[in-house]
């Protein structure tokens, strides 16, 4: 199925192609579970700007593996590059129209990631 995504202003613009029944993980690492991102990660392939990536900003932190992308106007963060993947990207599932028709919602233990990184590889959409 194919959703598209955005920012709360509409600056920021995608789309993504994942299953009708979407598997997403909630994280309560501190950056997640202060802005409530439901993760779904695909491949790049299966990710498509449509338009904003002159209003993206880029935030980092910890590794700086992860690419925290959020739009520059209303402060959304629709999506972004995973530290889990990096070779993916990360969609916010709050932030697809229309809304997956079924959701299954994983917990993962992000604020102990090292240990428990290897079960993201399960939950990622191949």
């Amino acid at each position: 199925m194919r959703y598209e995504g955005g920012c709360h202003c509409g600056a920021v613009r995608y789309e993504v192609e994942a299953p009708d029944h979407i598997e997403a993980v909630r994280c309560n690492c501190s950056i997640c579970a202060m802005t409530g991102f439901l993760h779904l990660i695909v491949p790049a392939s299966r990710f498509r700007l449509l338009k904003g990536e002159d209003v993206l900003t880029t935030y980092t932190f910890g590794s700086h593996v992860a690419q925290h992308r959020f739009c520059s106007r209303c402060g959304i963060k629709s999506f972004y590059i995973p530290r889990s993947n990096p070779d993916g990207v990360d969609v916010n599932v709050h932030c697809l129209t229309p809304q997956p028709a079924r959701l299954t919602v994983t917990d993962f233990d992000g604020q102990n990631w090292e240990q428990h990184a290897g079960e993201l590889a399960h939950l990622s959409e191949d």
